[in-house]
């Protein structure tokens, strides 16, 4: 009789190999922006800041793109980590709950969405992806109030730490004019309305009178034409700040 040995078993994946499985958007992300500026570096930081920083001149002069590119550009590295290291900490537990589809729609909304309110109501250029990381903050807070009866009295102090480290954020930001604070503003909003409009919905799966998990009863496929109007409507705004900055 041959003895024929166990297989072998699969390596365990490393604790990173699992972070970025558990949350592709956000470390795409993290790469794309830190590429980005790596690459700026290398071809000229200026160059790259005049071509795709928030400018309202040139935005109203027919170059649409700096609503979108500002996003992914920072003014030197010091802004550039804050706001990386502030997606590591957000980016994981949002994507956890919505998904990666919801996740990519929920940053990339938040910071048009920070861009248009400061076309509107800031005349300074400005960059930084804080207005998207903003927009997780405010996604997380209006998750957790929305599940205030799921996850009970821990998920409510989380959302009183959501809330304090936001208004915290936000009053640092008025305090220096160097930051752009309706950026901030405009991107929190518009997380707080996406996680409301096409966030998920959980409630506990119970199988023969046990509680087995949680089932999200606004899955993606049913809210992804949800995420549509939601991009109509940042565009309507967009256009909306245009004519408000024309008149400023």
């Amino acid at each position: 009789m041959t003895v024929v040995p166990p297989p072998n078993a699969p390596p365990k994946p490393t604790p990173w190999a699992l972070r970025l499985r558990r949350a592709p958007v956000t470390f795409g992300v993290i790469i794309a922006t830190v590429a980005v500026y790596l690459g700026g570096t290398l071809i000229g930081f200026d160059q790259v800041l005049e071509f795709g920083a928030k400018d309202n001149v040139s935005i109203l002069a027919g170059q649409v793109w700096r609503l979108v590119t500002p996003v992914f550009l920072h003014a030197g590295l010091a802004h550039l980590g804050v706001n990386m290291y502030s997606l590591f900490a957000l980016g994981p537990p949002v994507e956890r709950f919505f998904g990666a589809p919801r996740m990519l729609a929920l940053y990339l909304l938040s910071g048009i969405s920070g861009v248009v309110f400061s076309l509107a109501f800031n005349p300074y250029p400005s960059v930084g992806a804080s207005g998207a990381i903003f927009g997780l903050l405010g996604a997380l807070a209006m998750f957790l109030y929305l599940h205030r009866g799921l996850f009970g009295p821990a998920g409510g102090m989380q959302l009183q730490q959501l809330i304090i480290v936001g208004a915290l954020n936000l009053v640092y930001s008025a305090a220096n004019p160097g930051i752009d604070l309706w950026g901030h503003i405009g991107g929190l909003l518009a997380g707080a309305a996406c996680a409301a409009y096409f966030g998920p919905r959980l409630t506990p799966e119970v199988i023969l009178g046990v509680p087995s998990g949680l089932t999200d009863e606004r899955p993606w496929p049913e809210v992804a034409p949800r995420v549509a109007v939601a991009a109509l409507a940042v565009g309507g705004a967009a256009i909306a700040a245009m004519m408000v900055a024309a008149g400023a």
